[in-house]
């Protein structure tokens, strides 16, 4: 991206909360680029990237337990504008000089906070009494030097203090989360005012500075786009065509593990809108081939990132070698790859990795091309407002997210031409009835399951079957970091349950997945 956007980060210090990547998103709602940042990082790194604000996350841990993360006051005094929350206030507290105890009441969930908006940067303009969101065992009992008490709850006489003049905020709570009044309002006075940071992560702003990145990267280069035919690679390749226009080729891989009507949807409705150059490689049974006898989930991701890259480095020379070439080789490969993605896989800093992601985690070590991923910072609604910028069709903007492994990682065991073609029917049903019923702006995706190892016995035309369980996993969620089973009506799962059951004579049962994630990823591979 352009050196105006991402030259300056808020960073948000990562002291092992849950709503850390939250955070971030809620930054970047108030129109600030943020990254995520472990609390292990030190701050001559921090400082390196020459951060505009840097915000510190909760935790689980007490400040006074042994191990538990510390703040360097070099961060505190380097004259970058700081805002803690929860565990970062007491953190900053304690850096700082001033007293955290252990004082026997502590406050969790909804809490009453009295505030002093006159004088306050963070809370100007709001009611003396909001409610907040708590989750604190200890609380600060004396504010550090210099620090001005803003606000007090039942359980905490220094709730939340400000030093303008050093630019150092911090309140008990949780702002970032819906159930605390003013938290964007309290963000935002910190990120606008207190660090006097412009608003200017927009969609135009972002489609500018991420073109301008791609050219940067590219130049004359010749470029691949790996085009599924989903938000993510539909939008990537937009993006890369208004960058460098017919340098770009796309490539659509028909692998044999997509959705019913996909293919004809990307050459029908991607194409006619975008007139992208496209090329359509039939590599089904190659696929199904290195996907013989694989049951471990890594393994088939892997398994199948390492094919995505064989073909598309052949599709590259054959574009070198056909007439209409102009001899160059094809160096770049443009891939859908997102923020999630990377932060699942490991690739964010500090990050566990959860799962292989077949362009992140799963791309072999000989990989031929230099990859472009121009929105590999990006969280999955920030894509879809790129998509509508570039004007991508609202069809394929607001499709549900769909794995790039495809239905290979929605079957529980090996994948064959026959469970697909049982896992496909029974998918078309279940999209084709919520869509139906006006549900699909509801549901962030409802993957369909196949349990291919495990069989039930059922009772169909009076007769005993011993068929296969379909699981239906609806999800809503803002980014796939985190999500919560979707309430769709009974009456809507009754029709897809009776139609699949009816429809594809190898499965007798539809079973409902009610996990939130955590603890259960979105996809069950």
């Amino acid at each position: 991206m352009s050196e105006t956007l991402q030259s300056r980060p808020v960073l948000v210090v990562d002291f092992g909360a849950q709503y850390a990547q939250l955070i971030a998103r809620r930054v970047r709602e108030a129109k600030v680029y943020s990254e995520v940042v472990p609390h292990t990082m030190s701050v001559a790194a921090m400082l390196a990237k020459n951060p505009a604000a840097v915000i510190l996350s909760g935790g689980p841990a007490s400040v006074y337990a042994a191990g538990a993360p510390s703040l360097d006051p070099a961060l505190l005094a380097a004259g970058v504008p700081v805002f803690g929350m929860c565990y970062g206030f007491q953190a900053m507290v304690q850096a700082l000089g001033g007293t955290v105890a252990h004082t026997g009441t502590g406050e969790y969930g909804h809490t009453d906070a009295v505030v002093t908006p006159d004088g306050s940067l963070l809370f100007d303009g709001q009611p003396k009494e909001q409610s907040v969101w708590m989750s604190h065992g200890d609380s600060v009992t004396e504010a550090p030097a210099g620090m001005a008490v803003t606000a007090t709850t039942p359980g905490a006489t220094v709730a939340a203090f400000e030093d303008a003049d050093r630019r150092l905020f911090g309140v008990q709570w949780h702002p970032e989360v819906l159930h605390t009044a003013y938290g964007q309002r309290v963000l935002e006075n910190f990120l606008w005012r207190g660090a006097g940071i412009p608003a200017d992560w927009t969609a135009s702003n972002v489609v500018e500075s991420l073109v301008e990145s791609v050219r940067a990267q590219v130049g004359t280069g010749r470029v691949l786009c790996a085009l599924s035919g989903g938000v993510d690679s539909s939008v990537a390749a937009a993006l890369v065509q208004r960058a460098v226009g017919d340098q770009l080729t796309c490539v659509f891989v028909d692998h044999g593990l997509l959705r019913e009507g996909e293919h004809e949807q990307v050459e029908q409705e991607f194409v006619a809108a975008t007139g992208v150059r496209l090329v359509v490689v039939d590599a089904r049974e190659r696929f199904l081939t290195a996907l013989a006898g694989l049951t471990d989930p890594e393994a088939k991701r892997k398994a199948i990132g390492a094919q995505f890259i064989r073909v598309f480095e052949q599709a590259a020379r054959d574009l070198v070698g056909s007439a209409s070439a102009d001899g160059n080789p094809i160096e770049f490969l443009v891939q859908g790859t997102l923020y999630p993605d990377v932060v699942e896989s490991g690739g964010g800093e500090g990050a566990a990795n959860i799962k292989s992601h077949h362009n992140v985690g799963g791309l072999p070590k000989d990989l031929k091309f230099t990859l472009v991923e121009p929105l590999r910072a990006l969280f999955k609604d920030e894509v879809r407002a790129v998509g509508l910028e570039l004007g991508v069709p609202e069809a394929i903007v607001w499709r549900q997210p769909f794995p790039g492994p495809g239905l290979g990682v929605r079957i529980i065991g090996e994948v064959t031409a026959e469970r697909l073609a049982i896992l496909r029917a029974a998918d078309a049903i279940a999209r084709e009835e919520l869509t139906a019923a006006g549900l699909d702006r509801e549901i962030w995706q409802c993957p369909v399951v196949l349990l291919a190892e495990v069989r039930s016995v059922g009772v169909q035309g009076d007769g005993r079957t011993y068929g296969h369980p379909i699981v239906l996993r609806p999800v809503s969620s803002e980014d796939a970091m985190t999500a919560d089973w979707t309430r769709v009506p009974y009456d809507v799962l009754a029709k897809i349950s009776t139609r699949i059951t009816n429809e594809v004579s190898e499965v007798n049962r539809v079973v409902l997945d009610v996990t939130s994630k955590p603890p259960g990823t979105i996809e069950w591979e």
